[in-house]
């Protein structure tokens, strides 16, 4: 095994944590909390992973207010879930593997029909998901938010958590602020860069200070949403800078897209619009079927590691720990990743294939995964996140 190869295996610390190798287990969300509640299912959805290899597995969509779900099956971070969330993580410690919780505000993402509560934004838009209005939050809802951060960060921890991901990227609420088009606020939340990603940076402190010495804090950033009215890569840029000056991070996640403008920008491949439709409630399912699904379902074609241009740039500018993901497959990507400066990748559809892929590439089994970015693992989150394809092929 090359020496690139060894670093990806070897302990390494995140934070004060300390993870058995370098590779992640990327937040997807699970489709596995009916009624809010963790379930067996969802317990074995990341022990598949954790006995397969990776070093950390991450929870996805923990919701730090009831409005702030996705969805009304998402789980909310509070006394009810607890117990569950500790059965969780003792079931992860014990294969080794540490585990992440993935806290998040899902804002303009979220279904406020369906949550029964009305969705938040950072300036007041249309729901494409409810067909609702969504409202700006105000500055006690913003206060409230920040509270809830620091609730759920110490709750986390209690049950068990060894790392909390504070969630910016993919349109949710915080990311709606950062976003010049989509922030039209003339109060101190609004205008300048310093003012926008003001609501995201007292999340970061907050979660910190709660968190405690002993559990590692990373956040997911978009470098750049794929749309001009998204977020884009110099301002992503510069709120990078920013939360390093903070220096309340271990470390940041790179990622892209956006849920409501262009979420295929962070899967690339094949777009499973039918299955998307299907899978819709029906307003939303003919509006899928029209020429304006195709576009906003566009299609990129996938490219082994295809955010590795832009994730340099932020390399060569920050000095803090960074995540890289976006499409990797293959030892010679975790390798590469490793040579470029990266201290951890992160994987999704790939484990989501192959839940031992790790494990296999660490003992000279395989060098790729075998997954063929057909993305029609990504209908699936709404009955259940999981691959669709039968009988895999072993790796080369």
């Amino acid at each position: 095994m090359t020496s690139g190869a060894s670093r990806v295996f070897e302990p390494a610390m995140l934070g004060p944590v300390s993870l058995r190798n370098r590779v992640i287990k990327a937040a997807t969300f699970e489709g596995r909390t009916p009624h809010g509640a963790v379930t067996d299912e969802l317990i074995d959805y990341h022990l598949a992973p954790s006995r397969g290899g990776v070093g950390l597995t991450t929870v996805a969509y923990l919701a730090v207010a009831p409005e702030g779900r996705t969805q009304r099956d998402g789980i909310v971070v509070d006394d009810a879930s607890a117990p569950g969330l500790a059965r969780l993580t003792e079931a992860i410690h014990a294969t080794g593997a540490k585990i992440a919780g993935q806290l998040g505000h899902a804002g303009p993402v979220a279904n406020g029909r369906s949550n029964g509560v009305p969705a938040l934004a950072a300036s007041r838009m249309p729901s494409p998901l409810s067909l609702q209005m969504i409202r700006s939050a105000t500055t006690a809802d913003i206060a409230r938010i920040t509270d809830d951060y620091a609730r759920s960060a110490r709750l986390l921890v209690d049950t068990g958590f060894d790392v909390l991901e504070v969630h910016l990227a993919h349109g949710y609420l915080l990311n709606s602020f950062l976003a010049p088009r989509q922030n039209r606020r003339h109060d101190a939340w609004g205008g300048s860069l310093e003012h926008r990603s003001r609501f995201a940076r007292d999340v970061v402190r907050a979660v910190r200070e709660a968190a405690g010495p002993g559990v590692a804090v990373t956040a997911k950033i978009g470098m750049t949403e794929g749309s001009p009215a998204g977020f884009t890569m110099p301002e992503s840029l510069q709120v990078a800078r920013l939360l390093q000056a903070d220096g309340h991070l271990d470390a940041l996640e790179l990622s892209a897209g956006s849920s409501l403008l262009n979420p295929m920008y962070l899967f690339r491949g094949d777009v499973p619009l039918a299955e998307f439709a299907a899978a819709m409630p029906l307003p939303v399912r003919l509006g899928l079927r029209t020429p304006i699904g195709h576009r906003f379902f566009r299609t990129y074609p996938f490219e082994e590691w295809f955010l590795r241009e832009k994730a340099l740039v932020f390399r060569e500018t920050l000095t803090m720990p960074l995540i890289a993901l976006g499409g990797i497959n293959e030892l010679a990507t975790l390798e590469r990743a490793m040579t470029d400066g990266f201290e951890f990748v992160a994987m999704a559809r790939a484990l989501l294939r192959e839940p031992d892929l790790v494990n296999r590439m660490q003992a000279g089994e395989t060098t790729r995964g075998v997954c063929i970015h057909c993305n029609q693992c990504m209908p699936t989150i709404y009955s259940g996140t999981r691959c669709t394809v039968i009988d895999p092929t072993p790796g080369a």
